[in-house]
């Protein structure tokens, strides 16, 4: 079963990946206030997507050391 994330596109510089940044809410242990948490990804994509923009990723096998994700869908 492969897991789909929504995030940002922060960085294109590599030629056929993207650096993804997913951002999502999790509650405090103690506190119980939700608190920010963010994590980067790298995909693999065959077009250059503008840094900005949102997109989806959908779990894949390995494809080198650090890409297990690829963009399917650009959003906006």
């Amino acid at each position: 079963m492969a897991h789909e994330l929504k995030g940002k596109v922060v960085s294109n510089k590599m030629s056929k990946t993207a650096v993804v940044e997913v951002t999502r809410l999790k509650k405090h242990p103690l506190y119980g206030k939700y608190v920010k948490i963010s994590k980067k990804f790298k995909a693999h994509t065959e077009e250059v997507i503008p840094e900005g923009k949102t997109v989806i990723l959908k779990s894949v096998r390995p494809m080198s050391k650090d890409k297990r994700w690829r963009v399917i869908k650009i959003i906006k």
